[in-house]
């Protein structure tokens, strides 16, 4: 598997963290509206995060064929752990949208050991993911 990460990603992934930042600042001050909207971000980041893997799968050469299973599942239930989220108080969904994103990050670890991640995404992913979770969590603190 090729591990070049393109320059794009190295620039939008980072980029990427910008509304997280800024509504977990906005939810830690109390701004009307700034933690469903950090919810509501990590949500669709989560649902994201599992639809890379739908395209690693659908990409995925002959040698690769029997992780498809695995790699669509991983596809499908963020978007699910996500929605689960949204329909929580918004404490446990905040809790819930970091907790995932790790474990995402853990699974892909895994896959990554397997060879069916690039380790130049799995490094980016970590970042990202410390940075989101650290983020939704600080929006537990809403004023």
């Amino acid at each position: 598997m090729d591990d070049a990460l393109p320059r794009p990603a190295r620039l939008l992934g980072p980029a990427g963290l910008v509304p997280f930042a800024g509504l977990a600042l906005g939810a830690s001050l109390g701004w009307p509206g700034a933690a469903p909207a950090l919810a509501a971000y990590g949500a669709t980041i989560l649902a994201f995060l599992g639809a890379v893997h739908w395209g690693l799968a659908l990409r995925a050469g002959p040698a690769e064929r029997g992780a498809d299973w695995a790699r669509l599942g991983l596809g499908v239930l963020p978007a699910l752990i996500a929605w689960v989220a949204l329909l929580l108080p918004l404490p446990a969904g905040l809790g819930l949208l970091a907790a995932a994103i790790l474990g995402t990050a853990g699974v892909e670890s895994v896959a990554a050991r397997a060879g069916l991640v690039p380790a130049s995404y799995l490094r980016l992913r970590w970042v990202l993911s410390l940075g989101a979770a650290a983020c939704l969590l600080l929006g537990l603190t809403t004023k």
